[in-house]
């Protein structure tokens, strides 16, 4: 059975992002908390509810980590930076030796094909949009297309494509009898996690993710909780 692997070393890591200005729990969707699960193949959701149990500091673990590093960001930064230059560290291979990864997770923050600026998270928030258009409005001079291409710094004619995609394999719409396109098997995933699903959970994770697009960590960074 696949499973996640938590190392104690981590909690300096997460430490790191909670202290980064302004401290606290981060969203957990904010690129910060994305590139971190990504960098230790941690999921995002299991960084957030870590980081609620690094804020509680209610065992002696969790009281050492803030006694010796919460007043002292520099030295916080030179233990994080020592353990990622460690041998295999963020390495699969190396750190989960004998332990099966499940990586589709970490499948929706890449691209789906070579050349291809969309990730399969991003087509979550096409998705939630692509229910609250109708296929008249589905063209890039739409403002809600639009508005979301920038957001997530596409073109409106990636978000115009995706959404062709999503009419293909919507079972309400009449279609063609074949597409070709990369983007038909993950549309496909995402439709059959989302598609027919609540659509209130859909529009929740699709708040929850712009977060990625908007949060001030916007622009990736390894040297957090340091004194700015």
């Amino acid at each position: 059975m696949a499973k996640t692997l938590w190392q104690d070393d981590y909690w300096l890591l997460l430490m790191q992002a909670y202290l980064k200005k302004p401290a606290g729990v981060k969203p957990m969707y904010s690129r910060l908390m994305v590139d971190l699960a990504l960098e230790i193949h941690i999921p995002p959701q299991k960084l957030y509810q870590q980081m609620f149990r690094l804020r509680q500091i209610d065992t002696p673990r969790m009281e050492q980590l803030w006694r010796k590093y919460a007043a002292h960001p520099k030295k916080l930064k030179r233990e994080a930076e020592l353990l990622r230059r460690m041998n295999g560290f963020g390495q699969p291979d190396n750190f989960y030796d004998g332990v099966e990864v499940v990586e589709s997770w970490e499948k929706d923050f890449k691209p789906i094909s070579p050349g291809n600026p969309i990730t399969p998270m991003m087509l979550i928030p096409i998705l939630d949009l692509y229910f609250r258009l109708t296929p008249i409005t589905m063209v890039r001079e739409t403002p809600e297309i639009m508005e979301l291409a920038k957001l997530m710094e596409i073109s409106a004619d990636n978000v115009v494509e995706a959404m062709e995609v999503f009419k293909f394999i919507d079972p309400y719409l009449s279609r063609d009898d074949m597409m070709i396109t990369p983007l038909l098997v993950p549309c496909q995933d995402i439709w059959d996690r989302y598609g027919n699903d609540n659509p209130d959970k859909l529009a929740a994770t699709a708040a929850q993710l712009k977060e990625y697009f908007t949060s001030a960590d916007k622009k990736k960074t390894k040297e957090t909780g340091e004194e700015e």
